[in-house]
């Protein structure tokens, strides 16, 4: 087994083992990817604070989301098609996550179903949802989640219309892929990606096939998902959902104070900073550059969370130091997925929570919960000195 120490021998693992179109998928941003790229860079920007002298002994990385006791202040986010970085990935990245004591959310776009996650886990997970224009089927997929007693409804508000990701359409993106010269060139170099594959069943959207009338083939699914994302959902069809579910919600993509407030008044138990990965709106602005100000327009009315660019455990001290009381990888746990299966994704944890954990030390604190501005060094005018908009 190679040896891992870093997120990117992961990156470089998954890159040679998952077909081209899958790896583009999850490393790629809309249009220029300028969003995608400071996402992380971003994070380079805040420099840490050392301190010495300080008794170092019983360190701890555990704290709560939601009121969930977790390992870390890390949780899996919502991916789209991570079956297709591995075989039946959801169902192993849920178990690596529920082994390691931290959350895992299972995105409507997943090819294990609710159903297939319920049945390889034993603790709940989280599910995040798209709202669609088929208000049937989103109430029949909320009704699933709660069969399948999952904690939390994660709700994502900013994909309304897709953003243009140019390496998708190249590489013509679908689930299971279609079979053009070019693809089979690919898969032919991709033999352990294919093996596991035909193993499984589940190649396509597990949330959907079986679950919509009239979708039998991949033409039809792709069509039906295109023209599906909700364009007019509002603020009151939030609060519907919410009502709808009963638990706990989480609110995915907030990069506006305004759009922080409006997401309190409908009773978010908790808010995740985000801007899709660089997926969506490229040329918004980085989620940590973002967070300072959704944190001073809400305080602490509302759990604040942070998504989209955490590649290491310092990247979590740095969210956490910041304000946000949990953080979100997606990218990070595909690498380790592509890469290994199940074990990769154990790995990737295993090395943010070391990451986390030493740099918390050398920083002076024991506990996550102490973390604070105090131990960083932030670049005046790092949000940006913007003209007033009004």
């Amino acid at each position: 087994m190679p040896v891992i120490t870093n997120i990117d021998d992961l990156k470089r693992i998954h890159r040679r083992r998952v077909p081209k179109m899958f790896y583009d998928y999850a490393e790629s941003g809309s249009w220029t990817e300028q969003t995608f790229r400071e996402n992380t860079s971003d994070f380079d920007k805040i420099r840490l604070r050392q301190r010495v002298a300080v008794d170092m002994s019983g360190r701890s990385t555990a704290t709560k989301m939601i009121g969930e006791d977790v390992a870390m202040p890390v949780a899996l986010a919502p991916v789209g098609l991570t079956g297709m970085q591995h075989a039946d990935g959801e169902m192993k990245a849920a178990r690596a996550a529920e082994a390691f004591g931290v959350p895992f959310t299972l995105s409507t776009m997943s090819i294990n179903s609710i159903e297939d996650v319920a049945s390889a886990t034993n603790k709940p997970f989280w599910f995040q949802l798209y709202t669609m224009r088929d208000e049937d089927y989103v109430s029949r997929l909320i009704e699933r989640a709660r069969a399948a007693k999952c904690s939390a409804l994660v709700i994502t508000l900013d994909l309304q219309i897709l953003g243009q990701r140019h390496k998708d359409i190249k590489n013509g993106l679908s689930a299971p892929p279609k079979l053009t010269l070019a693809t089979m060139a690919n898969l032919a170099t991709k033999w352990r990606w294919g093996i596991e594959m035909l193993q499984t069943k589940n190649r396509s959207f597990g949330n959907i096939v079986g679950h919509v009338s009239n979708i039998s083939d991949a033409a039809n699914l792709s069509a039906w998902t295109a023209e599906q994302f909700d364009p007019t959902l509002d603020w009151s069809k939030i609060a519907k959902i919410k009502e709808q579910w009963g638990g706990k919600v989480i609110l995915k993509g907030i990069l506006d104070a305004e759009d922080a407030k409006m997401a309190m008044q409908v009773g978010a138990d908790a808010i995740i900073v985000s801007n899709h990965g660089g997926r969506q709106l490229d040329g918004a602005l980085s989620s940590i550059r973002v967070l300072p100000s959704i944190l001073d327009a809400v305080g602490d009315q509302v759990e604040v969370h942070l998504d989209s660019g955490i590649r290491s455990g310092q990247d979590v001290l740095k969210a956490m130091a910041m304000g946000a009381k949990g953080t979100y990888i997606g990218r990070a746990f595909v690498y380790g997925l592509g890469a290994m299966g199940q074990a990769g994704v154990t790995r990737a944890l295993e090395v943010i929570h070391k990451e986390l954990d030493t740099t918390m030390a050398l920083c002076g604190e024991t506990k996550v919960s102490n973390l604070g501005r105090h131990n960083l060094l932030v670049p005046k005018g790092f949000e940006g000195d913007w003209q007033d908009c009004c």
